[in-house]
């Protein structure tokens, strides 16, 4: 078969015009079909592909460069005719000053009214002062003036945000009228126990544009007590799914942090937030995400068995194939230097998983100034690091790993102060490609593609 002349009358093949099967293609045989399911972690695509497609993969060298085939998988990143790692990295650069927005994870409070034995904070009394408030505003502003920003995104974070309502009532309306003076938009998210998710604080959060809620459930009834307890002791779990029961009007992402002692509680917990949801008529999602360790844990005493091996990769799976997405450059707004966390001392931090760690902020809201952000921090290898942990990623393994889009580096917090995180399903490509090829066709196919099961 004269390959070059089926495809057309180019003189070139596919290949001497420089495409290439991607090097960040994953693959496994779909039982009881004769396809392989491939998924490509930098467009972010999975589908099916019969003999005839993996045949003409693996002879570009001789067919030529505008055969039909050619657009087809290339539009799907199963061929590319560039150097994909490149552009992961042209991404992460990219990433640590860019989008133009700003930020900023607050915490009105590092106090909790919970004592859950696997959380990585320590936790105190008392608020954030009206100090401190000015001090949020004005590095607000600086950021914005500093970015030519319009926009604002605030994550309320904790200790539990809900202890302190005044606080957030407070700055919502000085932060919305900083986007309001610049025509800009301000949206806001929660992360919060649920605990005091009451009328009033939802009618206050939808007031002051909330969008969406984080609620961690450890599973059903006495199996999420016995970890997310009050800090005195006592049960939280039908006080939570009370107030989910009233009316809300944002959306509420039900967390549910597992480990060994849980695990069996998933598909209850998930049937039950899908029926709570039907209910009450809020809009209500189901995750689970596995529970790993942290030193505060350790120092606590550690209470509860945490996942690890084959265990944590069903978990991971479970959760990451619902949120599959083309490659990026970065993995979090840690390697942003318009992202920034801020505790209720006004300490800044570029992890909000360092809020409670003094030791690890950059600066202060009160002096930080990201037009000169290395002459204004107070501690200029706490900014550096996390940037740095950007794509090109300084750890050749990864660099050369074909997950690379997917998790771009990993966790950048874990990386500079514990190990490496690669994803627990690292070693079983296959199982995380049948994962994504189940969903094929749970959403409306392209158009001219109707086999591919595009990003989310």
């Amino acid at each position: 078969m004269d390959l070059q002349k089926q495809g057309g009358s180019s003189q070139r093949t596919a290949a001497e015009a420089g495409w290439h099967v991607s090097r960040y293609n994953i693959s496994a045989p779909v039982p009881g079909k004769k396809v392989l399911a491939i998924a490509n972690l930098y467009k972010g695509t999975c589908a099916e592909y019969g003999p005839i497609e993996l045949y003409l993969m693996g002879v570009l060298d001789e067919i030529a460069e505008n055969h039909p085939i050619i657009g087809r998988l290339s539009k799907r990143g199963i061929i590319a005719n560039f150097d994909e790692r490149a552009a992961i990295e042209t991404m992460g650069r990219g990433s640590c000053a860019g989008p133009r927005g700003v930020g900023l994870t607050i915490c009105p409070t590092m106090g909790c009214n919970f004592d859950c034995p696997y959380c990585f904070e320590n936790h105190r009394a008392g608020k954030m002062s009206a100090d401190v408030q000015d001090d949020v505003v004005a590095l607000a502003e600086r950021m914005m003036n500093a970015n030519g920003s319009k926009d604002i995104s605030v994550t309320w974070f904790g200790g539990e945000p809900l202890l302190a309502p005044d606080v957030i009532e407070s700055l919502s309306q000085r932060l919305i009228a900083l986007t309001d003076e610049r025509g800009g938009e301000y949206h806001a998210g929660i992360i919060t126990n649920g605990y005091l998710l009451t009328r009033e604080n939802v009618s206050m959060l939808e007031k002051y544009k909330v969008y969406s809620a984080q609620v961690t459930l450890d599973g059903m009834g006495e199996a999420h007590d016995a970890t997310r307890h009050l800090a005195g002791g006592g049960p939280t779990f039908d006080r939570i799914v009370d107030n989910l029961r009233e009316p809300i009007p944002f959306s509420i992402e039900i967390r549910h942090n597992v480990h060994t002692e849980n695990r069996d509680q998933m598909d209850a917990l998930e049937a039950f937030v899908k029926e709570l949801a039907k209910e009450s008529g809020n809009e209500i999602h189901y995750y689970p995400a596995p529970v790993s360790g942290s030193a505060v844990a350790d120092e606590r005493g550690q209470q509860v068995n945490l996942l690890c091996g084959g265990t944590d990769s069903e978990v991971s799976i479970r959760q990451d194939s619902h949120r599959f997405t083309a490659g990026r450059g970065n993995y979090c707004g840690a390697q942003n230097i318009w992202c920034v966390g801020i505790d209720d001392k006004g300490n800044l931090q570029k992890c909000w998983e360092s809020v409670d760690k003094p030791y690890q902020s950059f600066g202060t809201a009160h002096d930080w100034d990201p037009k000169d952000p290395l002459a204004t921090a107070s501690n200029v290898d706490n900014l550096t690091k996390y940037l740095n942990t950007a794509a090109p990623v300084p750890d050749e393994e990864c660099r050369e790993c074909v997950w690379l889009p997917l998790c771009a580096g990993g966790c950048p917090q874990k990386r500079l102060y514990e190990t490496r995180a690669c994803l627990p399903y690292k070693d079983d490509p296959e199982a995380y490609v049948l994962a994504l090829h189940a969903r094929i066709g749970e959403e409306k196919p392209a158009e001219d593609d109707e086999n591919a099961k595009q990003s989310e």
